[in-house]
């Protein structure tokens, strides 16, 4: 070793474990993390990572991450029908031409989003659904740029949003089975973005959307942002009537109003109205905010005495006495009787069915003609300083959605053949249709 050279010993096993015997015996944290340290250069520098270095398995994990890394534009996907509409833009239907994969497209339009100074909300939400992967929140598979528009192109849900189902199926709210199956779904997701240390902050009905199988999923994730560890947050965003208590007199605070939120939720899935605000009801802005702050919820028949318990322990004025915000957190929700007839490991597994799925012939939306056109911007120029930003936007493909996209397509099974020969597994992926110009 003196010389430099790596001389390699010739029983792997019985060198790393003389080399484990060495460091355990010593018990510091430091001599720990060396041990550790160590090993990992043993792997990488002898026999086993070189075996799999020169081998066709190898070869093949760099075709797939070199089509991942492919570019990404509006050439990549088929554009189809207007599904809404959401802060900067339209949001409509589009297709993967090589995988046949349906997405959402969400546009922001350049110049709006310059008129708004939106851009460190546009790029805030865009990083932060990078980092989700959760059955309970819409992924992010794609993110790009044209001309005129940064575009997320995201899980798409047919199923409509909870507000179009609770208001426009009849009898305004759901019967418990319904809320509880919902409440359990916005529960997991909070969860999984809680671990992430992301406080959501704009749980709403509209946000919640179903897809073609009646399962939910949490998006626009605007307004969410990452909690420093250790740390509090103050910012005095939402929607009328679902902020909390604390929001609303701009305290600090980590991830209670999601607890908050959940609980308005629960309340209006059950009565089929906000609990501080009736539908359609004219009310400033000012009054709905008093009635946040000083006023009880008043509950009707349509209440259980479990699920009157669980809206009253979520809807509690003190975050620190709030469900969901003790040391116990997700858990001491989940573990609440509104939710004994829920198997959360079921829940998670996405086993369990769901008590409504949407009709395939139905749409579950405003018809296309009532949803209002954006105006034209005018009087915005871009520059080179918005060229910088569009650079941090427009980063191509999410790994784990674009895996699990070409790995449940015939895709996979094409440019994973049954070949074992190097030469032909290579001829295999130089045949395969879309991707010839990059292998």
């Amino acid at each position: 070793m003196d010389t430099g050279q790596i001389v390699e010993p010739r029983d792997h096993s019985k060198h790393g474990d003389a080399a484990f015997s060495c460091y355990a015996a010593k018990k510091s944290a430091s001599n720990v993390n060396i041990l550790k340290s160590r090993l990992k250069v043993f792997f990488f520098l002898y026999s086993p990572f070189a075996d799999y270095q020169n081998s066709m398995y190898f070869d093949r994990f760099l075709q797939w991450k070199m089509l991942e890394r492919q570019p990404i534009t509006k050439d990549t996907f088929r554009q189809y029908r207007v599904l809404g509409k959401g802060g900067f833009g339209e949001v409509c239907a589009c297709q993967v031409r090589a995988t046949g994969k349906m997405y959402a497209c969400k546009k922001l339009e350049k110049k709006r989003i310059k008129k708004r100074k939106g851009e460190s909300m546009a790029l805030n939400e865009k990083q932060i659904l990078e980092k989700v992967n959760s059955r309970f929140v819409v992924s992010l598979a794609y993110a790009y740029e044209t001309k005129d528009a940064l575009c997320l192109v995201l899980t798409i849900m047919n199923g409509g949003d909870l507000k179009f189902h609770i208001y426009n199926m009849g009898t305004p709210g759901f019967d418990k089975d319904r809320v509880q199956f919902y409440a359990a779904q916005i529960c997991c997701g909070l969860e999984h973005l809680h671990r992430e240390s992301i406080v959501y902050r704009d749980l709403k009905p509209e946000n919640i959307l179903l897809d073609d199988n009646g399962h939910i999923r949490i998006s626009d994730l605007g307004l969410a942002i990452k909690v420093p560890d250790g740390e509090l947050i103050r910012g005095r965003v939402g929607t009328v009537g679902y902020m909390a208590p604390e929001v609303i007199n701009n305290e600090k605070y980590a991830m209670s109003p999601d607890w908050w939120g959940l609980g308005c939720l629960i309340y209006e899935m059950t009565a089929g109205r906000s609990p501080f605000r009736a539908r359609k009801e004219r009310v400033k802005r000012e009054e709905v905010e008093r009635r946040v702050q000083e006023e009880e919820e008043e509950y009707n028949e349509k209440f259980t005495e479990d699920t009157k318990a669980i809206c009253r322990m979520l809807l509690t004025k003190d975050p620190k006495q709030r469900l969901g915000c003790k040391v116990d957190r997700a858990e001491g929700v989940k573990a609440h009787s509104f939710f004994k007839n829920i198997n959360f490991k079921r829940m998670e597994a996405g086993i369990v069915e769901p008590p409504f799925v949407p009709d395939p012939r139905a749409v579950y939306c405003k018809d296309v003609l009532d949803i209002e056109q954006f105006s034209t911007v005018k009087g915005v120029n871009l520059d080179q300083t918005d060229n910088d930003f569009y650079s941090k936007f427009a980063t191509g493909s999410v790994s784990i959605p674009w895996q699990n996209e070409a790995s449940s397509d015939s895709l996979s099974e094409r440019l994973n053949g049954p070949s074992q020969d190097r030469e032909e597994d290579l001829r295999l992926w130089a045949s395969v249709d879309g991707y010839s110009s990059y292998v």
